[in-house]
This record gives C-alpha cells, sequence and structure tokens, in this order.
C-alpha cells in the first residue's frame, strides 16, 4: 500500500537493446522502495538485464531482469531494493542495460520513493 509519504519519478530508455542509461534527479530525499519497468514492445535473442545506481552507486536489490522469451508490449517487471538504496535531494538516479536483447524497444520505468 502506498502512502502520502511516497513519491514516484518516471524516466524512459527509447532503446532497452542499446546498452546505455537513463538519468533522473530525486527532488527529495527517501528511500527506494520499488522500480518497475514496463516493456513497449517484443525484445529478441537475449534477455535485458537492467541494474539501478545513486551518483554511481549500485542499488543493492535493484537489478531487473526483461525476458525476451514471450516478451510483448506490456510486460511489467519489477525490483525491490533492498540496500544502499537511499536518496538525499538532488542526487542522480541511473537505470542502466546491458543491450544485450534486439529489436529497438523502449522501455519506461518508474521509481517509488518513501520519505
Amino acid at each position: 500500500m502506498r502512502t502520502l509519504n511516497d513519491y514516484f519519478l518516471t524516466v524512459k530508455l527509447s532503446d532497452v537493446s542499446t546498452a546505455g542509461s537513463a538519468y533522473v534527479v530525486a527532488p527529495d530525499a527517501g528511500k527506494i522502495i520499488k522500480i518497475s519497468s514496463v516493456l513497449g514492445g517484443a525484445i529478441a535473442t537475449a534477455d535485458a538485464e537492467i541494474t539501478t545506481e545513486i551518483n554511481g552507486t549500485a542499488v543493492t536489490g535493484g537489478a531487473i531482469t526483461i525476458a525476451n522469451t514471450s516478451s510483448a508490449a506490456g510486460d511489467v517487471d519489477s525490483a525491490v531494493p533492498t540496500a544502499a538504496n537511499f536518496v538525499q535531494e538532488n542526487d542522480v538516479i541511473e537505470i542502466i542495460t546491458d543491450g544485450a536483447s534486439a529489436n529497438t524497444v523502449p522501455v519506461e520505468f518508474t521509481i517509488v520513493i518513501r520519505r
């Protein structure tokens, strides 16, 4: 259940199948309690491995595997970080794809932060 102390950030990778990153700034301090992705289409060849960092430090438990098998637009995956998941105001949150999959497919992420 979400509380009034939760806020949500969204960030989009234009192509999950090309190695790269997307960035978003935390507007307030808090703890990342969930990271979810929604796929914009089918990927192929390999799974897309997603990792999360705060100011260059890996978020423990912040990895998401987007499976290529039976993938389709609207597929949702998520992670529940367990450590190294506190942000301060103006910290940079980075979502990183390994680019191992094929097909040019966007993916949007929602990051839930609890104050």
